[in-house]
C-alpha cells in the first residue's frame, strides 16, 4: 500500500531519494504502524517531537499502535528551538 511520508527541518535527510517538497509516496506492507514507518526509514524516534497521521497528532505512546491504511499521510517534525 502507498503512504505519503513527510519529514521536516532536521528530519528531512531521512527522506529517501526522489523526495520533493519534504515528502515522498512510499510503499509499505499491510499492518505497518506510524512508529514502524519511522523506524523503516531510520528516523530517530527521539527526534520526532510532533508526529501527525492524516492531520491528527499521535503522541509517542500511541505510535506503535496506530496502523496505517492505503493513502494515509504521516508527517514528523523535530523539536523546534528559537528565540
Amino acid at each position: 500500500m502507498q503512504i505519503t511520508l513527510k519529514l521536516y527541518a532536521a528530519l528531512t535527510p531521512f527522506l529517501p531519494a526522489g523526495a520533493h517538497n519534504n515528502q515522498l509516496d512510499v510503499e509499505v506492507s499491510q499492518g505497518m504502524t506510524v512508529g514502524g514507518l519511522l523506524d523503516a526509514y531510520g528516523v530517530p524516534r527521539r527526534l520526532c517531537h510532533l508526529v501527525m497521521h492524516n492531520g491528527f497528532h499521535i503522541p509517542p505512546d500511541k505510535r506503535d499502535a496506530r496502523v496505517l491504511s492505503d493513502g494515509d499521510a504521516v508527517a514528523a517534525w523535530p523539536p523546534i528551538a528559537g528565540g
